[in-house]
């Protein structure tokens, strides 16, 4: 008998969700383990920490596609989130998958992106490489490394240490399950059928990685059409056909399509035609959009910059990230990655504001700003 709403919970997922579903009464368990919680189960305690996650909250001011826009309707790295959060537990449902999990993964899942987009990813990944040659910058990477590492949940500062000799570990402490999903939801430019090795290991991971595919192929024609990078006449008409005319209409049959294509099977796909289309569209956006975004590639080269200087300028002074000057003594391999976390921590306009900062002169700065 349940004796609380956490077990209760966990009694309902065992017998209702489909068999190859994730169960929170058998996740593997945190790195650190921790008294069970009376009221949420393991993988809710996950979507919350990760909620109220500071570098959650920063993603309301990192780009998704377009730099700095003046109009308020196109998607930041937030909203976009939480599109693929949305589409991630309507799948979830319908599957009978466990949705806490996928919202838990859904919502951590771009924690690691630096601003400006994939421009500011290639910049943060360029600059890196020219100290640590072997070393890259991926933002599914540093999303892992941002919940097991950088983060820290609310309330672990003692307030009885001054300088935290005694604080817990820092990273969130997340389940493997969530860690996992995190880890594989990127698919970069490949297709929806390529590289299976490197897929998450429970079907509510699987659901974020097609979920992430389903909702920025979307929102990103609607804002590339907002912003007169594309017109609906330049979109690929096949396709349209297949998938839908308007921006409801296409999220909608690749959802149908998936729960559909996957119902009653221990896999989350789409059918092959739809998922050809898809691809297309894909493929498309690549080539018309991704690297050619509203303000056009000036901008682009411009936010680039801004990453580089920055990382060249904490690598000769890191002192100037924290004031702590015994950075300097730090071998390059990692001075250049506590360089990279706090770079690729920044939102955009945080970024400008080092960059200002750092390197406009004071007179120049009060005249703009007075």
């Amino acid at each position: 008998m349940a004796s609380c709403p956490r077990e209760r919970q966990e009694q309902w997922e065992i017998a209702y969700l489909a068999e190859w579903a994730a169960r929170s009464a058998y996740s593997r368990g945190r790195a650190r383990p921790e008294p069970p919680d009376p009221v949420r189960t393991a993988f809710q305690r996950d979507r919350d920490r990760i909620l109220h996650s500071k570098a959650f909250r920063r993603l309301k001011h990192k780009t998704q596609v377009f730099i700095d826009p003046e109009e308020d309707h196109f998607r930041t790295r937030l909203t976009h989130t939480l599109e693929v959060a949305q589409i991630a537990r309507t799948i979830a449902r319908a599957l009978r998958l466990n949705e806490d999990l996928t919202e838990a993964i859904a919502l951590a899942h771009d924690l690691g992106h630096p601003p400006f987009g994939h421009a500011g990813e290639e910049a943060l990944d360029a600059a890196y490489r020219e100290f640590v040659p072997h070393a890259s910058f991926r933002h599914d990477v540093q999303s892992l490394r941002v919940v097991d590492l950088l983060e820290r949940r609310t309330g672990e500062i003692l307030l009885d240490d001054p300088d935290q000799s005694q604080s817990p570990p820092g990273g969130l402490n997340l389940t493997w399950e969530v860690r996992d999903g995190i880890a594989y939801h990127s698919k970069g430019r490949k297709d929806l059928s390529e590289d299976a090795a490197h897929r998450a290991s429970t079907l509510e991971g699987k659901v974020v990685r097609i979920a992430d595919r389903v909702a920025y192929i979307n929102h990103d024609i609607d804002d590339a059409i907002r912003a007169g990078v594309l017109r609906r006449s330049d979109l690929p008409r096949e396709q349209l056909e297949s998938l839908g005319h308007t921006h409801s209409e296409r999220i909608a049959t690749m959802v149908i399509d998936i729960v559909t294509y996957s119902e009653g099977k221990p896999i989350v796909e789409m059918s092959p035609p739809i998922a050809a289309c898809t691809d297309q569209l894909k493929d498309f956006l690549f080539e018309r959009v991704y690297w050619n975004a509203a303000t056009g590639n000036q901008d682009l080269r411009k936010a680039q910059h801004v990453i580089r200087a920055l990382f060249h300028l904490y690598m000769e002074q890191p002192e100037r990230m924290t004031g702590d000057v015994s950075l300097r003594e730090l071998p390059v391999e990692e001075r250049a990655q506590r360089v990279c976390d706090y770079i690729a921590g920044m939102t955009d306009r945080y970024a400008v504001a080092c960059f200002d900062r750092h390197f406009v002169p004071k007179s120049m700065r009060a005249a703009r700003f007075p």
